[in-house]
């Protein structure tokens, strides 16, 4: 049957009119309606309706939540305000608080805290002698036999770290012009790490406090080139066991986190999850190598060919990792690369105080190109006091923690990374296989380097991490699903290998005796932690060990 296209015009104008003269009708209808209000009452409600409309788009934009989370925050917020209920839970915490503290921060018998300055001051001798002992001997936990979780990743190196700090102990890297020898030393750290990293000649990077700092200022500097494209509130896409530090830059630089779900079997970013929440407020995309929940490495390749097809960022958290990551490949073990080698990586993070070995307070962030670096740059041009300006977040940052961490480079070179990320992970790959074989539990995944998980499908995982503790142990618990991080570090040898799986092989057997029983003690603390519905009650008890951590009363 042939059809005219004229016909189907001709049909196509005759609804447009008809439809015209209906809507005419309504409106004809709807001025004789509104011409009985008052002009102002009009313009009134007019304004009423705009400015409600307006808010409820604030209200359903702005939020990092979801309506189901915003209706849940609301309703608990509603329940706390109610007068019964509301002081009860005042009451519950003011004590929670206070167990929080006496049970943390316990000072032994006799001692208290100075609040005020000697009215002479000590000579040197008074003053080593008070440091040793009414402080260095609080510390309980032997953490020299390896039975701390990461925290401490090497016991090497002390003295000579100590007389290279001494050297560069007044130094300050705001001042490169007076301390010029420090300044050398920050930048071969650059790039040094830009080599082990494989960035190509515009690499480059700067050296930070910690990860956390690390991972800020890769926030800063996407969230920087996201607003030169007009983004009014730039979006950082990770999965959802990528840093809280990434939570933390969000909050700060008014950005927004979205997070993406794992896989359910591997435990690595689903890709295909990703792929489906970039928009275009999206700044950035994080993988993790690895994360440090599970010690498992996300797709690394597979979410950089994202960031090039959609012309986005993508950042690698290393910050565990990362002087362990590169030295593995190097060794021979076979694992993805990691580094500016695979296309659409565009900056890095890695620690140097952990497996990097550097005294607290060493990482870098590194960039493949300057043009991102230069989005964490701050300068102020018309301040009174001169030109200001800072690479990092610091403005004062001190020459004696680049200096160690320089020496510290220096000290183990290529070969003895290469050694030590061979004894880490040959060392978590036997812990791992032990670990296997206990009958209760389980890894979570399949990590890769130099971190383990242990989970139950039978028990509380927490009442093990009781055992554990009471044996000595002090190990990170994990939520969702709950879990126990064993952190293979340096000072993690054989002997202590052995005798981790026996505690949890004899902690295990106990538990299963009785596998349903209640947790106890910090076991239930921590269950509770992880399933309160209620997340602003966990906030309070965090920020009461928080404000407990700078509390001068004595807990004897």
């Amino acid at each position: 049957m042939d059809i005219h296209i004229d016909s189907v015009f001709h049909s196509f104008l005759e609804y447009l009119s008809l439809g015209g003269l209906v809507l005419a009708e309504a409106l004809d209808h709807l001025d004789d309606t509104l011409s009985e209000w008052p002009p102002v009452l009009l313009v009134a409600l007019t304004a009423f309706f705009v400015t409600v409309a307006m808010e409820m788009y604030r209200w359903y934009s702005d939020s990092d939540l979801t309506l189901m989370q915003r209706g849940k925050r609301k309703f608990f917020k509603m329940l706390r305000s109610a007068p019964i209920i509301g002081s009860k839970i005042k009451k519950e915490l003011k004590s929670t608080k206070t167990n929080i503290a006496q049970s943390s921060f316990k000072l032994p018998k006799g001692e208290n805290y100075r609040t005020t300055l000697p009215k002479t001051g000590l000579s040197h001798q008074e003053l080593m002698s008070v440091v040793k002992k009414n402080y260095k001997n609080l510390e309980e936990i032997d953490w020299q036999k390896g039975k701390v979780s990461g925290t401490v990743y090497t016991g090497e190196n002390h003295g000579i770290m100590g007389q290279v700090f001494e050297l560069f102990c007044n130094s300050n890297l705001l001042q490169p012009g007076v301390f010029p020898g420090v300044r050398k030393m920050e930048a071969e750290i650059v790039a040094m790490c830009c080599d082990i990293f494989k960035g190509g000649p515009e690499s480059c990077g700067t050296t930070t406090s910690g990860g956390t700092e690390s991972l800020l200022l890769a926030c800063l500097a996407y969230r920087e080139l996201a607003r030169a494209r007009g983004v009014q509130r730039p979006e950082i896409l990770l999965p959802i066991c990528g840093h809280a530090a990434f939570e933390k830059a969000a909050h700060l630089f008014e950005m927004r986190i979205v997070r993406t779900p794992l896989n359910k079997t591997t435990y690595k970013a689903d890709v295909q999850a990703m792929k489906k929440m970039i928009n275009k407020n999206t700044c950035m995309l994080v993988v993790s190598a690895p994360c440090f929940p599970h010690g498992i490495i996300d797709p690394i390749s597979e979410v950089a060919k994202l960031g090039l097809k959609y012309n986005i960022p993508v950042h690698i958290d290393m910050c565990m990792g990362g002087f362990l990551y590169p030295f593995l490949r190097l060794g021979g073990h076979d694992i993805p690369p990691s580094d500016f080698s695979v296309a659409g990586i565009t900056s890095i993070s890695a620690d140097l105080h952990k497996y990097g070995k550097a005294p607290k307070g060493s990482s870098v962030v590194l960039y493949s190109d300057q043009k991102y670096r230069q989005g964490q740059f701050f300068v102020s041009t018309d301040w009174v006091g001169g030109v200001y300006a800072s690479p990092t977040l610091a403005g004062t940052r001190s020459g004696a923690v680049i200096a160690t961490a320089w020496a510290t480079l220096m000290l183990q070179g290529l070969d003895g990374y290469i050694q030590h990320a061979d004894r880490v992970i040959k060392t978590r790959e036997s812990i791992e296989k032990r670990l296997r074989e206990i009958e209760g539990i389980t890894v979570i995944g399949q990590p890769k380097v130099s971190a383990v998980t242990i989970a139950s499908n039978v028990f509380d995982v927490f009442r093990l991490g009781t055992c554990l503790t009471e044996k000595g142990w002090q190990m990170y618990t994990v939520q969702n699903p709950s879990g126990l991080c064993v952190t293979v570090t340096d000072l993690f040898n054989k002997e202590t290998a052995n005798q981790l799986i026996a505690d949890v092989e004899e902690g295990t057997a106990q538990i299963m005796k009785d596998p349903n029983a209640k947790a106890e003690g910090m076991a239930a603390i921590y269950g509770m932690a992880s399933t309160l519905p209620d997340r602003s009650l966990v906030s309070d008890f965090i920020c009461g060990y928080l404000d407990a951590f700078y509390s001068t009363e004595s807990h004897q």
